[in-house]
């Protein structure tokens, strides 16, 4: 419980286009130990790397992932909205990503985006790429659907499993029995000592999100926090 890790959240996502290539590439270099990033499913049901349901925020496009084909969706530009210098960069699949981090260490945390469409395929198709690249050792799957944390721990899911809170909850170490899951990624203002004394009490590792500022970064490290979840991975290997 004592070793303290640094993912870059969707990336380095404060200095590159999020949940692109570039962006992890960025958080590699800058040291970090993980990356965080977010998956949907394509009408045709390739899993994408894009936090939104919708396109229009970070992309070109206009409407809803789940609506386009993979082959269109690659075509969009993921850079241009972030800056104009990083115009033509591109959703990238789930399996490029997969790919790509083959060639390092970084351990990887995938959130699954079905809160808000099901994705009925979603935990399958994620799981088929992990056992392809032999990646469960280092992967954490998280989602705020606890319903599909729970279908994954139920069907005996290998890879260590992340329930995500927005606030504080009663006893969530009984919660998370309850689902199934293996650790606790929320919200660093929900953090208080005694949630991380008694979750630590019980070899619960506790990650927070999205941890920007130096001298928080530090403190959480020093209360006990397994990892942060942070938007400038440079700034926060620095603080450490």
């Amino acid at each position: 419980m004592s070793s303290f890790h640094i993912y870059g959240h969707r990336g380095s996502s404060g200095t590159h286009p999020e949940n692109t290539l570039l962006s992890f590439q960025a958080a590699h270099k800058a040291g970090a130990q993980g990356i965080e990033l977010d998956v949907q499913l394509t009408k045709d049901l390739v899993p994408v790397v894009i936090h939104d349901e919708r396109l229009e925020r970070t992309t070109n496009g206009i409407g809803f992932v789940k609506d386009f084909l993979y082959e269109d969706l690659v075509r969009l530009d993921a850079g241009h909205s972030f800056s104009s210098r990083f115009q033509g960069n591109s959703i990238p699949s789930l399996k490029s990503v997969l790919e790509w981090i083959t060639s390092n260490s970084l351990m990887l945390n995938i959130e699954l985006k079905n809160g808000r469409f099901p994705y009925d395929h979603l935990e399958t198709k994620v799981l088929e790429l992990l056992t392809h690249y032999h990646l469960y050792d280092r992967t954490i799957i998280s989602s705020f659907n606890h319903y599909s944390i729970q279908r994954l721990t139920q069907n005996g899911c290998k890879v260590e499993t992340a329930i995500l809170l927005m606030e504080k909850l009663v006893e969530p170490w009984d919660y998370l029995q309850q689902v199934g899951a293996n650790s606790i990624h929320i919200e660093c203002g929900a953090i208080d000592e005694y949630f991380i004394t008694n979750t630590h009490k019980r070899g619960i590792p506790v990650r927070a999100f999205t941890v920007n500022d130096p001298y928080q970064i530090a403190a959480l490290k020093k209360a006990g926090c397994s990892a942060i979840f942070t938007d400038f991975p440079l700034v926060a290997m620095q603080s450490i």
